[in-house]
């Protein structure tokens, strides 16, 4: 390792708060039911980085798959209902194994299932956060899932990958470990070509990191673009992300003593608050608003609010104080916000300037469409 390498390295084994997030293919063995051996050997790990003094989120996939286990299915249901019923099933299973595993070592846990709409909301998002803060000031560790068996399609998270990341962000975690069964990052897809390069380190916002990633399995619903993905909301928030192999012996030290394993994504930019990291991290977006290049540099460059004289063209049907999007003149997204106004009365205004807003609406709320503490540059 270089000497800026080794320094990231020391960086994140010295973090306190992690979140670690384990893959499908890694907790039931490659979908043959829950891999004991492997859930005792992470519970024995993180005990010792808990003894050490950090503090540890667990992010659990694998609910579907061990209860795809469980009723003996080989191929992932495609209903909505089937992998709901089947994540019920498989959800006991795994907090039984990680809360006797835990227990060995004297550690509580806590079950916490999350939906997009407990972050998606405000107070919601809130209350979570400060739940998971008082377990951990409590010295238990959570054990985070997706509530797939209420979570419909327009709803869930879509991966656990996504979750981890949201929960760094929740808890202003220092560190996102994503395991998986690969080694890590690679340059290429290494099923496809042999001579594919194992990226060491690189800055989460790196744009050609997307280009080397690929699709996720038949029992997950991540890939690397997932994790990627991940790495860069986790950076909102200052996190730097570790993607590396679960299946490695005593992975988690190795990680904690700073040892060049899988693949570091730093966090290059300086932390949103947590305001502004709720508002980037919406997944759900009610509408689009289409600037003009003016508007679309002054967002981008000054960080001033959206006036509705630089936005040409308004998307979708929402209420005001619901967040939306910003579409720059290239067709690119380049920031969300809560809207002060409708749709309706928010394509009455594009275009105007303050000043007309009431003689068009017959009243004045506020003289923007998204004021600058309710935007967020993404």
């Amino acid at each position: 390792m270089n000497s800026r390498q080794t320094t990231t390295r020391k960086t994140v084994a010295e973090s306190k708060r992690w979140v670690i997030k384990i893959s499908s293919a890694l907790i039931t063995n490659d979908g043959q039911g829950l891999n004991h051996q492997a859930i005792q050997s992470w519970a024995h790990q993180i005990a010792a980085l808990r003894e050490s003094g950090k503090e540890i989120l667990l992010v659990s996939s694998g609910a579907v798959a061990e209860g795809m286990a469980r009723l003996g299915w080989k191929l992932r249901p495609h209903a909505l209902h089937e992998l709901q019923a089947a994540a019920a099933l498989g959800q006991m299973g795994l907090v039984q194994n990680f809360e006797s595993c835990f227990k060995q070592h004297d550690i509580h846990t806590a079950q916490v299932l999350l939906t997009h709409e407990d972050l998606g909301n405000r107070q919601r998002y809130l209350n979570a956060r400060s739940t998971l803060k008082t377990l951990l000031s409590l010295g238990a560790i959570p054990i985070i899932n997706e509530n797939d068996t209420v979570a419909t399609d327009e709803i869930r998270f879509g991966d656990n990958d996504t979750l981890g990341a949201l929960v760094s962000n929740l808890v202003e975690a220092d560190t996102l470990i994503l395991l998986t069964d690969q080694q890590g990052l690679y340059d290429e897809d290494p099923r496809f070509n042999k001579d594919a390069e194992l990226v060491s380190e690189s800055s989460a916002c790196n744009s050609a990191l997307l280009g080397m990633a690929g699709d996720g399995g038949a029992l997950g619903q991540g890939g690397m673009r997932t994790k990627v993905t991940a790495a860069q909301r986790a950076a909102r928030s200052g996190a730097n992300t570790i993607i590396a192999s679960g299946a490695e012996p005593d992975i988690l030290n190795k990680i904690a003593r700073g040892e060049n394993v899988g693949t570091l994504l730093t966090a290059d930019r300086e932390p949103m608050s947590a305001r502004k990291q709720w508002l980037a991290n919406q997944l759900k977006i009610a509408g689009r608003l289409h600037l003009d290049a003016g508007a679309s540099q002054a967002v981008q460059k000054s960080g001033v609010s959206l006036l509705a004289v630089g936005v040409n063209k308004v998307e979708g049907n929402f209420q005001r104080g619901e967040v939306v999007s910003c579409i720059s003149s290239e067709g690119d997204e380049i920031a969300r916000g809560l809207v002060n106004y409708d749709s309706k009365e928010s394509r009455q205004l594009q275009g105007m300037t303050s000043e007309k807003f009431e003689s068009i609406l017959g009243y004045v709320d506020e003289a923007e469409l998204i004021h600058r503490d309710n935007l967020v540059l993404l």
